[in-house]
């Protein structure tokens, strides 16, 4: 099974990254930008099914260790295969 975790700043926390790249971007000719976050990407590859305990492993995983709860969110997409 894989599961993708992705870390992003909260809305309400300053993205100095964020902020560059968006500035990169428009400079590059890119119209109508509105905002640009920048966070990460976690790839997990590992053996079971999803069930109710994984996802709640996952979001202890998550909220422990991926992510900083203070200043970021994250979300994961579990998929078969």
């Amino acid at each position: 099974m894989k599961i993708k975790v992705f870390v992003t700043p909260k809305r309400n926390v300053l993205d100095p990254q964020g902020v560059a790249v968006g500035h990169a971007l428009e400079s590059l000719g890119l119209k109508g930008l509105r905002g640009t976050r920048v966070g990460k990407v976690v790839e997990l590859e590992i053996e079971g099914e999803d069930t109710p305990a994984l996802r709640a492993q996952l979001d202890k995983l998550c909220g422990d260790l991926l992510s900083n709860p203070v200043i970021e969110d994250y979300r994961y997409e579990v998929a078969s295969g």
